[in-house]
Order: structure tokens, then C-alpha cells, then sequence
């Protein structure tokens, strides 16, 4: 076995241990959440890390202009929040994967509110390499099929003609947890071929053919900085953590970077369909779709639809309600697509769904200023 990849497995390795054994950081991952009680300025929620950068922001813009409030949003990836709704131990979930109809049975009555948008971006350590990797959606699924091996596999080299590949296996790294970023790009995978539906499918979870193990984007994009994987995170980590990004090619032939354009081009692509179901994939869009990258998705906020707090209820109400209008500014310098008109008035329609002891709920933003 080449010594250089040795030396980088056995890293990652190491790093999967750390990761696995004590999380990436004290605000994320926890498997159990403690509720704050009564305090009537206090929430909590918890969920999806893909959207972990944005909800980080919204966070702290509503708390500024809002004495007194307190949100405290645990990381801990799209399943595990659903769980802790589910179990009635925060006030809201976010997850990168809608609740179906049979799902939506197993939970109290909840409302899912679509409230941004991005792209799932390829991320690699391959420090060698002097030109952007292209890999085409065949080739993510042979490479995380584990059919293909190496980066001097045929149909590497047939995505990136001419260009200097490493001589070396590759190092695949996905999420261990369950994940809404996995259920977006597990989707992908089994949109474009039919192999990976049968055999792997799609979904929170999966059992993956081959590959590293990492908790949350974090661990995922520690993975990868570590033992030169390739893997699969929400672009904001990837551009912190200074990792490139492959260009995936588009229905229409095109090799798209992941950006907040290339989601908003691919909302548009199944803007008549999300006004039919809100919680339609928006992968691999068709070829009318040009600039489109073919690898996005929508976050949820799952609320429950009643509760018993109505103060408590008026504030998350005015939190998300912030999230749907002013939030969305600066959903673009954080990557994320901002969300188009029709989503956003359906958006509205949702949240007047929110009830506190069978009542509408009633916004009191100025009080809280």
C-alpha cells in the first residue's frame, strides 16, 4: 500500500475517532437537549446542521433587536431534532428532509414551513490537484457505490480530460448520523440512477456501501481536511474550513459550481411543483434548467401547530416570521438561496396555522423590543 495513503487513512481514522467519541464542538451534537423550562423569552430548537451558518445569524440579528430573548439552537442534524419534537423537548425542529404523510402520523400535529435553500457541495483534499475536480453524477454514484476506487479510474478521467490525477484510492467520508444533508444528496443519487435506488435508496439514513464515518457537517468536513477524503457538506463549511468544491454537470450538460444562483435556478426549475407540495426534492433539475446545480435543497422549520405557552408561542411566531422576510438578506452571503415570492406567501399562510390553546396566535414584537 503507497505510504502517502496510508499516513492519510490512518489520520482519518483518528479523526473519525475524535469525531465519534467527542463530538466537534459543545454546541452541536448533543444527543439529548435540555428544555428551558417557563421562561417565557426563551426558546429552543434543534435539527438540521446544513442550515446551522444561517440559523447562527438569524439568531443573533433577532436577539439584538430584541432585549431579553434567549434562542438556543442545538446542531445535532435533521433526525435527531425531529426526535426531539417529537418527544416534545424543544419548541421547533429544522430538518433538510420534509416529513411524508406516514411520518407526519407517528408525530403531533406539526407545520412545516420551507424557509431557505442550498446547495450540498463535493468537497476533497486533494492539494495536488491544480484544477477544479469535475465529477458527473454517474461517478459520485461509483465512487460512493465503491465501484470506483481510485482517482485514476476511466470515469474520473473522462469528467476531467487532461487534467494531472493523484495515484491514489479514494477516501470516502459521509455522515453517520441521520441527516437531512444525506437526504438530499442520497435523492440526487437515486434520481440519477436506478442501481442506487434499488440497492441503497434514499433518505435520512442509509447503509452506505463503503466509507468514513463523520457527526454533522462538521465531522464530515473534518474527515475530509484530515485524511484527503472526498465528501459531501453544506458549501459554508467547505469555504470555512478552506476545501474546494467539484463542479457537478446538469441535466443540460453544464458543469455548475455550488452557489446561491445555482439553487435559485433550480427552485425555479420545479416552481410549479413546489406550489403544489412545498416539500418536493429540487434535485437534478431538467435540462431547461441551464445554470441550475443540480445538487440542492429546501429546510424545513417543523413547529407544532398548537401549544399551551402563549407567550412563548408569540415570540417563536415572530421569530419565524423574521426568518421568512428580513432573515432572507443575508441568506446569499452565507450561500443559501433566498426563497422565491410564491414560497414565501405560501409561507405566510403556514405560520397562520399556529395556534396556542386552540386560538390563533397573536404577535407581540413590539412588546419585546
Amino acid at each position: 500500500m503507497d505510504s502517502r495513503y496510508l499516513k492519510k487513512l490512518l489520520t482519518g481514522l483518528g479523526c473519525l475517532a475524535l469525531i465519534l467519541g467527542l463530538g466537534c464542538n459543545s454546541n452541536s451534537h448533543q444527543s439529548e437537549v435540555v428544555h428551558p423550562g417557563g421562561q417565557v423569552n426563551a426558546l429552543i430548537g434543534a435539527g438540521s446542521t446544513f442550515i446551522y451558518p444561517i440559523m447562527t445569524r438569524w439568531i443573533s440579528n433577532f436577539q439584538t433587536s430584541h432585549q431579553g430573548v434567549q434562542i438556543n439552537y442545538q446542531s445535532i442534524g435533521s433526525g435527531d431534532g425531529i426526535q426531539q419534537l417529537k418527544k416534545g423537548l424543544v419548541d421547533f425542529g429544522a430538518s433538510d428532509a420534509a416529513l411524508d404523510d406516514e411520518q407526519l402520523k407517528e408525530m403531533p400535529p406539526v407545520i412545516q414551513i420551507p424557509e431557505s435553500a442550498g446547495p450540498v457541495c463535493i468537497t476533497y483534499n486533494l492539494p495536488d490537484l491544480k484544477s477544479a475536480l469535475k465529477l458527473s453524477g454517474a461517478t459520485l454514484v461509483g465512487i460512493y457505490m465503491g465501484t470506483i476506487k481510485s482517482w485514476q479510474d476511466a470515469a474520473v478521467k473522462k469528467d476531467n480530460p487532461g487534467v494531472l490525477l493523484p495515484n491514489e484510492p479514494i477516501i470516502v467520508a459521509h455522515r453517520s448520523d441521520g441527516s437531512g444533508t444525506t437526504n438530499i444528496f442520497t435523492t440526487y443519487l437515486a434520481k440519477v440512477s436506478p442501481e442506487w435506488q434499488k440497492k441503497v435508496g434514499k433518505g435520512i439514513s442509509v447503509g452506505w456501501p463503503v466509507g468514513l464515518g463523520g457527526k454533522g457537517s462538521e465531522g464530515v468536513t473534518g474527515v475530509v481536511k484530515q485524511s484527503g477524503a472526498i465528501g459531501y457538506v453544506e458549501l459554508t463549511y467547505a469555504k470555512e474550513n478552506n476545501l474546494p468544491v467539484a463542479q457537478v454537470r446538469n441535466q443540460a450538460g453544464n458543469w455548475e459550481d455550488p452557489s446561491a444562483a445555482g439553487t435559485t435556478a433550480s427552485i425555479e426549475a420545479f416552481r410549479d411543483d413546489l406550489d403544489k407540495d412545498p416539500r418536493l426534492p429540487i434535485v437534478d433539475p431538467p435540462a431547461s434548467a441551464k445554470d441550475a446545480y443540480p445538487i440542492c435543497g429546501l429546510t424545513y422549520l417543523l413547529v407544532p401547530k398548537d401549544g399551551q405557552d402563549s407567550a412563548k408561542r408569540s415570540l417563536l411566531k415572530n421569530f419565524i416570521q423574521y426568518v421568512i422576510t428580513d432573515g432572507q438578506e443575508p441568506a446569499e452571503s452565507l450561500y443559501y438561496a433566498k426563497l422565491p415570492p410564491t414560497l414565501a406567501d405560501e409561507d405566510q399562510k403556514l405560520l397562520g396555522e399556529m395556534q396556542a390553546k386552540g386560538q390563533p396566535v397573536q404577535t407581540t414584537t413590539a412588546a419585546l423590543k
